[in-house]
Formats: structure tokens, C-alpha cells, sequence
């Protein structure tokens, strides 16, 4: 198989995989925000805001660093096989360390202390979790399956055990169990992939050195990903404020997944290998191709969510969760904000080798956030907390594009921008008049709005003749094509 055949067939098990990703929280949020209610979804995002502290000091850099080693040295069996000891090694070492104050946490906590022992297998997983060996060498198949099947399975189990409101540390182990369940099942493929080597050869010193390069955006990162609920819990002392900035954030992470998380996890791996292979041209059609796509979906769902926001929060999920509406408005920017870092900074920092130049920017990014957590959540709650993460990413953004070496340029986003503006805009008015006229109930209206909604966004994109639509709407007629021809 060629290698364009192979980034192909990865790409559609990654949108499989995100497919599954985003039909799992629309069949199991409604039911969980229904069962525990908002403070108890508040308290299970506020203890494992904290385990997630620990997860990232045990993982260090290990994801991003491992899966670019490997991606570089994968034809050499015999050193990737040496490469990945090395580096699972340090990273059960260094996991290691962390359950010891993990244990600690337990033994002091009062309030939470089953909560924290409920999640503990998170941590477990983490050391045991090899998935970025199997992204090096682009084995996207291994990894789709195995958490598909996980995923499915933790589905199962939240609507057999968690039936009432006193169910969160229920929810709390299926989750962790589930994590570490699907760390372990992946070891099941390693034999044919590793061959053997000699354990007293194995070298820690330099990974552990790269690793802390990685890890330095990582942790940074996690101050506006992370910190914002350990912040709204310890700063409001209110279990339903981090509910319902754990329900806003949960929507937006699955518009996420549809806009970009698939694209870029595909080409990461496969763009360090044409790093090392000199390919800079082709680099740069990828990366620009990847944005074009990034920011067609991002226009779209950004002023789609603003649209519906209204409609949609209490049918899906339930009485006494009204404030997430305002937060969704706020918050649905970060869509294209974190698109554009996301997408420079996995198809080019990380794979070019200039994680430690980005970290500088997320530092920042992240510095300039605790501040504004710090002002606003004590007047704002997580209204306040939504904004500093919406500032921070715009920094971050901003500095990812700027220094890019013209690998991305502002007239290139312009380019990507004004006709997906215009028709978001549009499409925007045209959902909220909707809802404003029609008084049936509200699903049938939502339904009604989404449908329009994309009509009215594709149909202004086609009269403007976008490019990026054009070629979706080629590629969705010739496979429609193909399937008829085949029956």
C-alpha cells in the first residue's frame, strides 16, 4: 500500500473514530445531566481537573515527543524498538512518582477522598498508555478500534449503573476503568512490531531532557484547559458553576473534533517524516489545504452554535443548566481560534522540531489567563473563566501565525475568512429569525434551524464560488456516485 493510500484509509478510520466521538455525548449527556444534575457533573469535573495535574507530570512530553521519534526512525526497526522502551520506561517511572502523591492527595482529601480513589485508574492508564507508538508509525486502525470499542462499552455501563444522583463516583470509576481498559488492550499488538533488544543498553537521560521540552507547553496548555475548573470550584466554591462550564466546554470539544482534531491528528505523524525528508513545498500545500478545511467548518459552527444556543441548551440538556447558553456564546470563537494553533502547531512546530520555540507562546498564553481567572471568576464565575480562555488562545494564536516562517501568513486566513464571514453571518440571522417566528416545540425548531442553517451556509459558499466547498461537494457526489455504480 502507497503511502497517500495509507493517509487516506487513516483519515476516514479517524473520522469514524470522531463520528463515534460525537455521537456519544449526544446519546449520553442528556441522560447524565438529567441523572446527576449540574453540581453533581460540577464535582466530577472538579476532581478530575485535579487527577489530570498528575496524569500530565506522569505523561510528561511522552505524546507528542514519542510519536515524533518514532515517526522519524520507523524504518529502522531495531531503534524504534529501542526507542520505545526507552521512553515507556521513563514514563512508568515518572507515572510512578506521581500515584505516590496522587496516594497522598487521597489520604488528606476529606470531601472528595472516594471521588480521587474512584479515578485513580486514570493514572494507571497513563503510564501504561502506548498510543503514540502506534501514531508514529501512522497504525491509526489499532488505535480507532481499540477506543471505539472502550467507548462503547463505558456507554453500556453508565446506563446499566448510574441511576440516581448519588451515582457520581459510579461515573467516576466507569469513566477511569474505561481509560485504563483501553491503554492495556493495546499492548496487544505490540509483538510483531518490536524486536529485541538488549535492556541494559537502554538510555533515559536524553528522552527525559526532550521530553520536559515537550512537556512545557503541555502543562502551560493545561492552565487554560485544566485549571479554569480547578479555579471556578476553588474560587466560587460552587459545584454547579464548574457543571455548567463542564457542559459548555463538552459541546464545544465535539464541534472540535468535527472541525479539525481528525486532520490533525493524521498528518501529524506523516508531516515529520517529510520534514525529515526535506519536502518544505509539499508541507506548506498540506498545511494550507488543512486550514482551507479548518476554517470552512469553523465559520459554520461558531455562528450555528450562536444560533441555536437558545433552543438547544434545554432540550438537550434538561432544567436548571440555562446559564451554558451564555457561555456558548462566548466560548464558540474558541472553535477557530484553536483550530488555526491547533492545526500550526501539530503540522508544523511539533513536527519541525520547535516545540520548545512554542512553548514560549503557550507560556504566555497561559500566564496572561491565570491572571484574568484570577480577576474575573471571583466577579464572573465561569462567564469570567470563558474569557480569559478566549483571550489567552487569541494570543497564542496570533503568535503561532506570526512566527510561523511563512509556512502560514494573515492574507492566506483572510483568504480562508471573508466569504465564510459573510455567509456565517447570514446563515446566523436566518437561524435565530426562525426560532423567533416558529412556536412549535423546540426540537422540531432546532432540527428546522440546523437544517437551514446549512443550506443557507452552503448555498452562499457555492453562489461565491468557495473553492474549499466545491471540492467537498465534488467529493461527495463522486462517492455517492461510486456507490450506486457499485449496487
Amino acid at each position: 500500500m502507497s503511502r497517500q493510500e495509507n493517509l487516506k484509509i487513516n483519515y476516514i478510520y479517524r473520522m469514524l473514530y470522531e463520528v463515534l466521538l460525537l455521537i456519544t455525548p449526544l446519546i449520553t449527556t442528556p441522560y447524565v445531566s438529567r441523572v446527576l444534575g449540574a453540581d453533581g457533573i460540577g464535582d466530577y469535573s472538579f476532581t478530575h481537573s485535579l487527577i489530570t495535574y498528575f496524569m500530565l507530570f506522569g505523561a510528561l512530553g511522552t505524546a507528542s515527543y514519542g510519536q515524533r521519534e518514532i515517526a522519524r526512525h520507523r524504518d529502522n526497526k531495531f531503534l524504534a524498538s529501542k526507542l520505545f522502551w526507552e521512553i515507556e520506561f521513563l514514563t512508568v517511572m515518572t507515572t510512578g512518582v506521581c500515584l505516590l502523591g496522587w496516594i497522598g492527595v487521597i489520604i488528606f482529601s476529606a470531601k472528595y477522598r472516594y471521588h480521587y480513589l474512584a479515578l485513580t485508574p486514570f493514572l494507571l492508564g497513563t503510564m501504561f498508555d502506548i498510543s503514540w507508538f502506534f501514531s508514529g508509525y501512522e497504525k491509526v486502525k489499532n488505535i480507532v478500534l481499540r477506543n471505539s470499542a472502550v467507548r462503547i462499552l463505558g456507554i453500556i455501563l453508565l446506563f446499566i449503573f448510574v441511576k440516581h444522583k448519588n451515582d457520581v463516583i459510579v461515573y467516576c470509576v466507569i469513566n477511569s476503568v474505561s481509560s485504563l481498559m483501553g491503554a492495556l488492550s493495546m499492548w496487544m499488538y505490540l509483538p510483531g512490531m518490536l524486536t529485541k533488544v538488549n535492556f541494559r543498553e537502554l538510555r533515559f537521560g536524553h528522552h527525559f531532557h526532550e521530553t520536559l521540552i515537550y512537556f512545557i507547553p503541555t502543562i502551560a496548555a493545561s492552565v487554560y484547559t485544566v485549571l479554569d475548573k480547578t479555579l471556578i470550584g476553588a474560587i466560587t466554591g460552587s459545584s454547579f458553576q464548574n457543571g455548567y462550564y463542564e457542559q459548555a466546554t463538552k459541546i464545544i470539544s465535539i464541534v472540535k473534533s468535527m472541525v479539525f482534531v481528525a486532520v490533525n491528528s493524521v498528518l501529524g505523524a506523516r508531516i515529520s517524516w517529510l520534514f525529515a525528508e526535506q519536502r518544505f513545498d509539499e508541507i506548506k500545500k498540506r498545511i494550507s489545504h488543512s486550514m482551507d478545511f479548518i476554517y470552512l467548518l469553523a465559520y459554520g459552527s461558531i455562528f450555528g452554535i450562536i444560533g441555536v444556543s437558545s433552543r438547544f441548551v434545554p432540550i438537550f440538556f434538561g432544567k436548571g443548566f440555562d446559564p451554558v447558553v451564555r457561555l456558548l456564546y462566548i466560548m464558540s470563537p474558541l472553535i477557530l481560534v484553536i483550530g488555526t494553533s491547533n492545526c500550526l502547531g501539530n503540522q508544523y512546530y511539533t513536527p519541525s522540531g520547535q516545540r520548545k520555540r512554542s512553548a514560549k507562546y503557550i507560556i504566555l498564553g497561559a500566564f496572561v489567563n491565570l491572571i484574568m481567572n484570577l480577576i474575573l471568576i471571583p466577579h464572573y464565575g465561569a462567564a469570567g473563566a470563558t474569557i480569559a480562555s478566549l483571550c489567552a488562545e487569541m494570543i497564542i494564536t496570533f503568535m503561532y501565525v506570526h512566527m510561523s516562517d511563512g509556512y502560514m501568513t494573515w492574507r492566506q486566513l483572510w483568504d480562508f475568512t471573508w466569504k465564510r464571514l459573510i455567509a456565517g453571518v447570514c446563515m446566523c440571522l436566518g437561524i435565530i429569525m426562525i426560532g423567533k417566528t416558529l412556536v412549535l416545540n423546540d426540537l422540531p425548531v432546532v432540527v428546522l434551524q440546523i437544517a437551514a442553517g446549512i443550506l443557507i451556509y452552503a448555498g452562499l459558499l457555492t453562489l461565491m464560488k468557495d473553492s474549499m466547498a466545491f471540492e467537498l461537494f465534488h467529493i461527495g457526489h463522486n462517492t455517492f456516485y461510486k456507490i450506486r455504480k457499485r449496487k
